[in-house]
């Protein structure tokens, strides 16, 4: 029994140590690139490992580039953009793709690429086949008022040396929204943006605006224009709301001043009626004076009263003899 017990550790232990020497010498790996072209010696392999980077991501990677011509690429390379935290495999894809489209990209340029965030394959899949990109509803108005909403379809194809430091696909929507805006708001009516919607994909792609982006704007085509509010009426109501406040305002002030004047001339009046009153009392005192002086005798003195008693009889005697039709106005 510990005989058997012997023989089963002693192959376990072959088993496993013949595993460790695989996996530190791909001997299977390295067959797999001879056999493809691809020279490479066992203790590169075997370094590798012990620099952690993955054998069989290279090899592959150095099989598909030399199968596709690209032999310039070396392996020390395809190693420092691994080490780099790059994706060797999706860049050589990338090359392959770019040499079979006549693309010039250099291994250099797509490992920049990759390493700054952007998927360096999809970047040459949309270089060949461009991209469509539907723009969110921009709202202008146009010189006559009249707003407009308007849609429209970007076709863009990748620009491979913009790619590292280009704006995205938010900057050219932003731009071409700009566009249109700028667009909409010097025509002189909104019936000629209807009329002529080119005009504003001709007048749009003038401005250049995919300068410094990382993509190439091909086309803009206005999808769809839609007539919103009608925005240069509402701002004449509300301007002549404004001017309504204003002048009521400023009758509600006249009004005020009116009324303060004409309180100022009851004041005026009333105290015209005290100086009255005051003159009226100084007269007796005036006429003692005068009867202290001389200068008024009691036969006078009777004489006014006579005069005052005859005015105050003839004023009696004409109201009370006056017919109602012969007041003012009255008719026959």
């Amino acid at each position: 029994m510990e005989f058997d017990y012997l023989w089963i550790i002693i192959v376990m232990a072959s088993i496993i140590g013949l595993w460790i020497i695989l996996y530190f010498i791909p001997i299977g790996l390295w067959f797999t690139a001879l056999l493809s072209g691809v020279r490479i010696s066992l203790l590169q392999l075997i370094l590798m490992r012990w620099r952690k980077v993955p054998p069989t991501v290279i090899v592959r990677s150095m099989i598909e580039a030399y199968k596709a011509g690209l032999s310039f690429i070396k392996r020390d390379e395809m190693e420092a953009h691994y080490l780099a935290g790059g994706h060797v495999e999706q860049v050589i894809h990338a090359l392959v793709s770019a040499s079979k489209a006549n693309i010039d990209l250099s291994f250099q340029m797509a490992t920049a690429i990759d390493l700054a965030g952007r998927e360096v394959l999809t970047a040459v899949q949309m270089s060949v086949n461009p991209q469509v990109i539907n723009t969110p509803p921009v709202t202008a108005v146009a010189k006559d008022g009249i707003q407009l909403i308007a849609k429209a379809r970007v076709t863009v194809r990748a620009n491979i040396r913009q790619l590292v430091g280009g704006a995205g696909e938010e900057t050219v929507l932003a731009r071409v929204g700009e566009g249109i805006v700028s667009s909409i708001g010097s025509s002189k009516s909104h019936k000629e943006v209807l009329e002529n919607p080119d005009n504003i994909s001709k007048m749009v792609l003038e401005k250049g605006l995919d300068a410094g982006t990382a993509f190439e704007i091909l086309s803009i085509d206005v999808a769809d224009i839609d007539i919103g509010k009608n925005i240069g009426a509402e701002l004449q109501m509300d301007q002549a709301n404004a001017d309504k406040n204003i002048a009521q305002a400023k009758a509600e002030e006249r009004r005020a001043m009116a009324v303060a004047t004409e309180q100022e001339m009851k004041a005026k009046a009333q105290e015209a009626r005290a100086k009255v009153i005051e003159a009226e009392v100084e007269i007796p005192l005036a006429m003692a004076d005068a009867f202290r002086s001389g200068n008024l005798g009691i036969m006078d003195y009777y004489k006014l009263k006579n005069i005052e008693a005859d005015t105050t009889m003839r004023d009696s005697i004409s109201k009370g003899t006056q017919r109602p039709t012969d007041k003012p106005g009255a008719k026959d």
